[in-house]
């Protein structure tokens, strides 16, 4: 029988899966999806071939299991960060930041891009982790109207802006000694944007 790992099998399965990911974050950065293959990843993460696929059959599951984790872990990590500020100006300031910060932080994998890679069904599940990040703007904007700190917008015409906004890397594609300001000047464009009433 394999060894478990952490006592239990629940704490066995923890420690598989943080192995696992951990090996798949370097892999997946480095040398992107199309070079990563289960047997490579269990090698380095030192895991048998049979263990690795009683955990994930093939590598798209590997994949999807890999970007649900990385994904509920920011969202936890970006709502504690906006609900720690004091009123919706602070909070949109602290969503901007936190998303540029992130996407300097981990640059686009070579290789094919995951829509390509992965069948619709698994791209739409990977996809969907984009929900809570959004419903946490919108909130924010809306409070932000509650407060008055802008005025009534349509949220739908919005949201997609900003995130759209956000998600060009040509923003923090910059020496790294420029990247701050870079996310400074995001952030106030944000906030001119929705039509703040107050710069800070």
């Amino acid at each position: 029988m394999p060894k478990v790992l952490g006592g239990s099998l629940e704490a066995h399965r923890r420690e598989v899966r943080s192995r696992v990911f951990e090996v798949v974050r370097a892999q997946l950065y480095e040398r992107g999806f199309d070079a990563i293959t289960l047997a490579g990843v269990a090698a380095e993460a030192g895991l048998g071939r049979t263990a690795m696929y009683n955990h994930f059959p093939d590598k798209e599951s590997l994949l999807v299991a890999f970007v649900e984790d990385e994904a509920a872990r920011y969202v936890e990590r970006l709502c504690a960060a906006v609900d720690a500020e004091p009123d919706p100006i602070a909070q949109l300031a602290t969503f901007v930041r936190l998303q540029l910060r992130v996407l300097a932080e981990h640059h686009l994998p070579p290789g094919t891009a995951l829509e390509s890679a992965l069948a619709p069904a698994a791209y739409q599940r990977i996809s969907a982790h984009a929900d809570p990040i959004i419903e946490q703007l919108r909130a924010v904007l809306l409070a932000g109207v509650d407060a008055g700190s802008w005025p009534a917008q349509d949220l739908d015409v919005v949201v997609p802006m900003i995130t759209a906004a956000l998600g060009s890397r040509q923003v923090i594609d910059v020496p790294a000694d420029q990247l701050e300001d870079a996310i400074e000047a995001a952030v106030r464009f944000v906030r001119r944007a929705v039509g703040s009433r107050e710069n800070r």
